[in-house]
């Protein structure tokens, strides 16, 4: 009877794991043949996942900066979700090992404040903030939208990389400054090295947010040579250059990068990395 319930356990597993995966790629699927088939194919009344006649043709009028000004686009993207995701890491991690070691006054304030703000809403934040980046002369540039995604994802940078830092024995830190270091070279020298994941996971978290956006990307940015990628796929809709193909072939690769991203520090995503570091 128990080995029937285990086998029965299983299968259900199973089908919930396939599901899964086949509703979270079955997306991408529709994605990849709409950009590989032909514009009347992907009209056709007839669907099917599988080009007849498989073309590259919409990945390269994407690629044409006379047809869609895709790098520009890309470049401005890349440039701000590195930029906020690097400024992220360093003033999280400061600030996360502050929350997690250092004792001063007022810092259960300052860590309830931190989460307080996370529990407002993107749309609710976008006044004040339109206020704060006109008032000092930053609308309509890249700078902006830096300081509104740090200002969005600060809260969960600190958060994950504090609650991180607790997990690493204070005894390692105390016998490094023992031995001379100070607290920055502790914090350089032995706690990033050791939450290398919790760094990982902050970066590509921000990253994605910083990507991704749409809302306040629309409403800081006006100038062609400053849009993002998520504005620069919903103008495509509005030109003369629109059709399926290369709307599907541009959000295939806006996804490119994310995708790289992840699979370059994934070996970063291990845990246990002080397991053994302490001995009772």
């Amino acid at each position: 009877m128990v080995t029937k319930n285990k086998t029965l356990n299983r299968i259900i597993l199973y089908c919930l794991v396939t599901l899964t995966v086949v509703t979270t790629v079955f997306p991408f699927l529709v994605m990849l043949s709409t950009a590989l088939k032909s514009n009347e194919e992907a009209l056709s009344t007839t669907p099917n996942l599988i080009p007849a006649n498989p073309t590259l043709e919409h990945f390269m009028d994407v690629l044409n900066p006379k047809v869609f000004p895709f790098w520009t686009y890309f470049f401005n993207s890349f440039q701000i979700s590195f930029a906020t995701a690097l400024l992220s890491v360093v003033v999280g991690t400061l600030g996360a090992y502050s929350f997690a070691r250092l004792e001063y006054k007022g810092r259960g304030w300052f860590q309830k404040g931190v989460m307080l703000i996370y529990m407002f809403s993107g749309v609710l934040l976008v006044v004040p903030l339109y206020q704060m980046i006109t008032a000092a002369n930053l609308y309509d540039t890249k700078i902006s939208l830096i300081i509104t995604y740090l200002v969005l994802t600060m809260p969960v940078s600190l958060y994950m990389l504090g609650n991180y830092f607790r997990t690493i024995p204070e005894s390692l830190e105390e016998a490094a400054m023992m031995d001379g270091l100070n607290r920055l070279q502790v914090i350089y020298k032995i706690v990033i090295p050791l939450s290398l994941p919790a760094i990982a996971s902050v970066f590509i978290y921000v990253f994605m947010i910083a990507w991704n956006d749409y809302l306040f990307a629309s409403v800081f940015i006006t100038s062609e040579e400053n849009m993002t990628l998520p504005i620069g796929l919903s103008h495509l809709f509005h030109t003369k250059h629109y059709v399926w193909g290369r709307m599907m072939a541009a959000s295939l690769l806006t996804a490119v990068p994310v995708v790289l991203l992840f699979s370059m520090m994934e070996k970063y995503f291990v845990g246990g990395l002080t397991d053994g570091g302490v001995k009772g």
